[in-house]
């Protein structure tokens, strides 16, 4: 479901009523045709008025550098942005919007059933061949005090076969099994298969822009 016209919606997420999500998908009329920076700076506007549309406005915008790796990194209102090294960020701290770019990798949301915490994290080929996904799990239950079965996931849109020689996504849910997750959801869109809706580094031979997935625990 959408909750603006190009901001998806997942029902798993919705569903918790602490936490808010979203997944910004392909902007009309954009040339993207350029390398990630120049990309990221033509989409700004678009995202940040997609954030204020979503209900994301007056939150602190926290990214990630995003370097096909493992590291999670735990955030706060006075953290600095973008976190190095990083490929995935947690909170449980309240107004805080976790930011993750992709285009062809899978954003997976996790989020606490009571909203005491949430990890959001890029993981592609490389990263969930290193464990992102469990890395945040494992992270995510600490920081919240929490146990993987208190958690939701969800997979984003991303690459799949036949369009991609690897199941990443099937990968990603099957580690996520493994730790104990056992609401894991998966949306099953292939980003290369929807060129109209969503940016792919495959498809478009590396110059493209990129969806914004968003994830944030709601103000009291």
């Amino acid at each position: 479901m959408l909750c603006e016209s190009f901001c998806e919606s997942f029902p798993a997420l919705d569903a918790i009523p602490q936490v808010r999500a979203g997944f910004m998908r392909r902007v009309p009329g954009l040339d993207m045709r350029v390398a990630r920076e120049l990309a990221l700076e033509r989409l700004r506007a678009a995202h940040d008025d997609g954030r204020e549309a979503a209900g994301f406005s007056g939150m602190v915008f926290a990214t990630a550098e995003q370097v096909h790796g493992s590291a999670v990194a735990g955030v706060s209102a006075d953290t600095t942005f973008p976190v190095p090294s990083a490929d995935g960020l947690l909170t449980t701290r309240p107004g805080i919007c976790l930011g993750i770019y992709v285009a062809d990798c899978a954003a997976v949301f996790l989020a606490d059933r009571l909203g005491r915490g949430i990890a959001l994290v890029h993981s592609g080929k490389k990263g969930t061949e290193q464990g992102i996904a469990p890395a945040a799990v494992a992270a995510l239950c600490h920081a919240a005090s929490v146990d993987p079965s208190d958690l939701v996931a969800q997979i984003s849109p991303c690459i799949r076969p036949p369009h991609y020689e690897t199941d990443f996504a099937a990968e990603i849910r099957r580690q996520l099994a493994s730790v104990g997750v056992r609401a894991v959801h998966d949306c099953g869109t292939c980003t290369a298969s929807h060129p109209k809706s969503y940016y792919s580094y495959r498809r478009e031979k590396g110059l493209t822009g990129r969806m914004l997935a968003v994830l944030a625990i709601r103000e009291p």
